[in-house]
């Protein structure tokens, strides 16, 4: 058995916003595993800025993780505690090499296409025109929940846009959820979701930035709008450290991203720790290529968590794989497409 590593850059058509920046290309990298004809194809989906592993050893650990692939799965992931998007693509690769379709990882009637998985739409930052036109192409693509991500612009243009969407549909219309990214001040932000929560939100995440554990806790406490915890999983290794955080802030929600949190094994965990807790919880991908956002979204359905996930990130890139993923009516399918993965 051998392993190498590849990188590949992901290109935005058109440039998205955060509250942290403005997103153009995304950089991913791939292990294939190969032995006797066979192949198992893994994707290490990091986030330059955000995934705790972007570190300056990231390549080397690359390295070292396939000239040691004889070792296991089991080996490499205690080897990669600390690189969450590198255990995903070991999880995926070896996986994919154990499967006769190289990406049909966890069979279901998703993957047969006789099941779907209900998703957010996403609107990105921008003028007040460009997510205006956003949130409409949404509702008319048939979504009922839509997730606005705020805190770049102005916070009484953003107000206003929820109450234009809140003037034409109601809770039970539409269901919203924003995502401030950490941008909010923690002397403020409990009256700013106080105004928010005139909308009928159904959650915010991660107000304030991560790391704050105090200050979280009280706004998860006093705040009428319900709270979802984001940023904060990200570099918690330990299973003391998670129950530590999820006892301390006790927030409403948990928001998984496997490329994060280690994988699908490290998101296992935090749903069992968390429903413990009664602290509900929903998946989400993290830019990711369709290789990745497709073993994302077959995780997930096995999952059968009913709320709407955030896996509707793959028609995002001009240079994206050709895969079976579709959306269709604000749900995430699995079409009879072939796949078309070329490095």
């Amino acid at each position: 058995m051998k392993a190498t590593y590849h990188k590949h850059i992901l290109n935005f058509k058109q440039p998205s916003g955060t509250s942290r920046g403005v997103l153009k290309t995304k950089e991913t990298w791939f292990i294939i595993i190969t032995s006797e004809g066979k192949r198992g194809v893994g994707e290490c989906g990091i986030l330059r800025g955000l995934s705790v592993d972007d570190r300056p050893d990231y390549q080397a650990q690359l390295k070292y993780t396939c000239e040691n692939i004889t070792k296991g799965l089991a080996f490499l992931l205690a080897k990669n505690i600390e690189f969450p998007s590198i255990q995903i693509g070991l999880e995926m690769a070896f996986r994919s090499f154990k499967t006769e379709d190289d990406f049909d990882l966890f069979p279901s009637k998703f993957t047969k296409n006789e099941a779907t998985i209900s998703i957010n739409g996403l609107i990105w930052m921008g003028t007040e025109a460009f997510m205006k036109q956003q949130i409409q192409d949404k509702i008319e693509a048939g979504f009922k929940c839509i997730k606005l991500k705020i805190g770049a612009i102005d916070f009484e243009t953003e107000l206003s846009l929820l109450k234009g969407i809140r003037k034409h549909f109601s809770e039970s219309d539409i269901e919203l959820r924003v995502d401030a990214n950490g941008a909010f001040n923690p002397d403020t932000a409990l009256d700013k979701l106080k105004r928010l929560s005139d909308f009928k939100l159904h959650s915010i995440e991660q107000p304030i930035k991560q790391h704050q554990f105090e200050a979280m806790a009280n706004l998860c406490e006093k705040s009428t709008l319900p709270i979802a915890l984001d940023e904060e999983l990200i570099g918690v290794f330990t299973t003391d450290k998670k129950i530590e955080l999820l006892q301390t802030i006790k927030p409403q929600y948990i928001i998984l991203k496997p490329s994060f949190i280690g994988g699908f094994s490290g998101t296992d965990e935090w749903i069992t720790l968390a429903e413990k807790q009664d602290i509900n919880w929903w998946i989400t991908s993290a830019l990711e290529s369709n290789v990745g956002l497709s073993a994302i979204a077959q995780y997930t359905y096995l999952k059968q968590n009913k709320m709407p996930q955030g896996l509707g990130t793959g028609s995002l890139f001009t240079n994206n794989f050709q895969s079976p993923l579709q959306v269709k009516n604000g749900t995430l399918q699995y079409t009879n497409k072939n796949w078309n993965f070329n490095l």
